[in-house]
């Protein structure tokens, strides 16, 4: 963005009609001068529009998101969630994007999300008040605003309290009717740029809106993720807690048999227990979890059954959009949004500056005037006034050097937020690679561990071994089948980051009641 567009811009001039107020009390006069003013109004000289001409930012000149080329293809590993996984920059990103998940459950989750939740609901309203807004503004300047009223009194006049010494004369009505008719001459520019300001403001909460539908889509996708990598945990601790409590029976009857140290028992009993002890905040983190659904699908914590969604239910997406960065700026719901609040502080600009230059405005009236014994007569008027500010203390000229700073500071926060966005995406885009990698190497390992669990059960089938190496062979497996389980998880989570990073595809959405993407407002 380049401030130097702040000069004044002639070249641009849009037709604009001046201020006409009359007043009337006839009703044949007031509506010959009603179609007089308005036509008058409508063959004033065109303003111009002062201040800089708003253009979208130049989209970037990267064309990656990370220093290295990303690799097309992620690695492989069998098991859930081991699938490999292709990064395709010609695919497009779905709607519903959370239904490459291929989840009933899941699916139905995010719905009910959209259906009911109230922070939709109060953006949705933060639009309709910003486009009624833009709407009354509009209709307050762009057009003329045509008033009437009528009114009648009844008097009575006592000549004695003016020092008049005759009869009083009898009681009379008085009618007056009146119409008035303005029109804003704009010269220079400032209601028009009032109301690109105004349409800004609601491309601006329209964005928000998007933004605020994928946030809610990507947290309730990264709850039940969450949610099932919990239900895993706890089952796979607890089968461990169940060999831990089956060593401790057998370490005590071999004390008791005078084969072990009661030493022993005390360590297999501290093993047991600091197993038991990582239950219950698994099981606190997945009450959290649940609760956090609830709350997403607009309900409290006590109405919302939550159905568990396990990791086996749930598909790996197998290709995956990689949007070029040009076209993520146009994409993601907070890069465009930050672009609306550059366009209005642009317009801000150009109202500051249009404050320098005069203000005209044009006043007529006419009418008449009767009372119940006598006719009345016409009674009109035209005429003009121009205001020019001349001396202000320099206040006009500090807010137009304002509005330039808070144009600066727009553009520096649409930088920021395209910085922001591109981190996420290339975030999002390591971390799923590095996700596949590891779980190859815990898949590898769980491997390993259930071969090493197989022998040991053949051995002690043959009297090898002794059941507590069996127990501990097992409990091994455990264990990489929990590690397993985090990284299989990851690769679910770090998938549907990268969905929402790339935007969520807003725009392939067509379900009723969706909220399509505001056009772009004119600039003079």
């Amino acid at each position: 963005m380049n401030l130097s567009a702040c000069a004044h811009d002639f070249r641009n001039a849009q037709p604009e009609t001046a201020a006409v107020a009359t007043k009337c009390t006839a009703p044949a006069p007031c509506a010959r001068l009603a179609r007089c003013a308005v036509t008058l109004a409508l063959l004033l000289l065109p303003g111009c529009t002062v201040g800089p001409r708003y253009h979208s930012p130049a989209p970037p000149t990267v064309t990656t998101y990370t220093p290295d080329p990303q690799a097309s293809t992620t690695v492989t590993s069998p098991g859930t969630a081991g699938a490999a996984q292709h990064f395709n920059p010609a695919s497009d990103i779905p709607g519903q994007w959370w239904t490459l998940f291929q989840s009933p459950e899941l699916d139905r989750l995010v719905r009910d999300a959209l259906a009911n939740s109230p922070t939709l609901a109060q953006a949705t309203a933060r639009l309709k008040e910003a486009q009624e807004d833009s709407n009354a503004r509009t209709g307050a300047t762009k057009y003329p605003s045509v008033n009437a009223s009528l009114s009648a009194q009844r008097e009575q006049f006592n000549l004695a309290t003016f020092g008049v010494q005759f009869p009083n004369p009898p009681p009379f009505g008085l009618l007056n009717g009146s119409v008035a008719v303005s029109y804003a001459l704009d010269l220079f520019g400032a209601n028009r740029r009032l109301i690109e300001s105004l349409n800004a403001q609601a491309d601006f909460q329209n964005w928000q809106l998007h933004g605020a539908r994928l946030m809610l889509a990507g947290n309730v996708v990264a709850a039940a993720i969450r949610q099932a990598q919990l239900c895993s945990q706890i089952d796979l601790t607890r089968q461990m807690l169940a060999l831990e409590e089956q060593r401790l029976a057998i370490t005590e009857q071999s004390v008791q048999a005078g084969g072990l140290a009661p030493y022993y028992v005390s360590q297999q009993r501290t093993l047991l227990e600091q197993t038991r002890a990582t239950i219950p905040p698994l099981e606190q983190d997945l009450d959290v979890v649940n609760h956090q659904l609830a709350v997403l699908i607009g309900k409290s914590p006590a109405e919302g059954h939550i159905e568990v969604i396990t990791l086996d239910q749930l598909h790996l997406p197998d290709e995956l959009p990689v949007s070029l960065p040009s076209s993520l700026v146009r994409q993601r719901p907070d890069i465009l949004a930050a672009e609306s609040l550059v366009h209005q502080a642009s317009a801000g600009v150009g109202i500051a500056t249009a404050n320098l230059y005069p203000q005209i405005t044009l006043s007529a009236s006419g009418g008449g005037i009767g009372t119940s014994f006598t006719q009345g007569g016409p009674v009109w008027s035209f005429g003009g006034s121009l205001a020019q500010p001349i001396f202000n203390g320099g206040a006009l000229r500090a807010e137009k050097r304002k509005a330039v700073a808070a144009y600066e500071e727009a553009g520096a926060n649409y930088q920021q937020v395209v910085l922001q966005a591109f981190e996420q995406v290339a975030d999002s885009l390591r971390a799923i690679d590095h996700d596949a990698q590891t779980l190859q190497a815990r898949t590898e390992a769980a491997t390993q561990a259930e071969a090493t669990y197989n022998i040991a059960s053949q051995r002690y089938s043959a009297g090898g071994i002794s059941q507590l190496s069996l127990l501990d062979a097992q409990r091994r497996y455990l264990q990489t089948a929990l590690d397993r389980t985090t990284s299989a998880a990851n690769r679910y989570a770090d998938s549907a980051s990268l969905f929402q990073a790339l935007g969520g595809g807003w725009w392939n959405e067509t379900q009723p009641g969706v909220p399509h993407p505001p056009s772009a407002a004119k600039t003079p």
